[in-house]
């Protein structure tokens, strides 16, 4: 299965991204050999440092970083995919500034929805940042359905348990870009919840 051959945009509501920078995973995978699904925020300003674009893409680098600050011994993104970790972003086009509008978040929680709903044995949820608690928020709320993380600082979910239909969720730190070398007092914390989602799912 190619997750873009599943899920797709048609109508390029969201004013504040580069609809040019629209990317949907399209490796083809296993969906049931998927345990983990990460979610960060946005695609990246250039399609050569997405997930899947190779070992010199940005995405790339600092996620297998991540794992490995995890205690995971991973080299490339290929390995990371064998540990049963999904990676993808919250919204599907490269943002234009800094933030990303409360509007294009719930836009883009649409096909996120469809894209979850592709992992049937998904266990886990990784959201990295604000954005991608917000896509599961809204996702919740569309259905009727309890807000998954209160609205406060992250460090303030860290440890705690939540939920999101039958999924157990780690909100974290965002570990796609050159953020993640920058800030390096969260990577220690990106790496705790990744070794604990990991445990999670098994």
């Amino acid at each position: 299965m190619k997750v873009n051959q599943c899920v797709a945009c048609t109508a390029f509501p969201c004013a504040d991204v580069r609809h040019e920078g629209y990317l949907v995973p399209g490796i083809a995978l296993k969906p049931a050999q998927v345990s983990v699904i990460l979610v960060s925020e946005a695609a990246p300003a250039s399609p050569a440092d997405y997930y899947y674009a190779g070992r010199g893409a940005l995405f790339a680098q600092t996620t297998v970083q991540a794992f490995n600050d995890a205690g995971l011994n991973v080299s490339s993104l290929p390995d990371v995919l064998r540990l049963g970790v999904y990676l993808t972003t919250a919204v599907k086009c490269a943002k234009t500034g800094y933030g990303v509008q409360a509007s294009t978040i719930e836009a883009c929680s649409r096909l996120l929805e469809m894209e979850l709903g592709l992992f049937p044995n998904a266990k886990v949820l990784l959201l990295m940042g604000d954005v991608a608690i917000k896509a599961i928020n809204a996702i919740a709320r569309r259905a009727g359905e309890p807000r998954v993380a209160p609205a406060v600082s992250t460090y303030k979910l860290r440890g705690q348990s939540f939920y999101f239909r039958g999924l157990r969720v780690f909100p974290s730190y965002l570990q796609a870009g050159p953020s993640f070398f920058i800030e390096k007092s969260k990577r220690k914390m990106i790496a705790e919840d990744i070794a604990a989602a990991l445990r999670v799912a098994g």
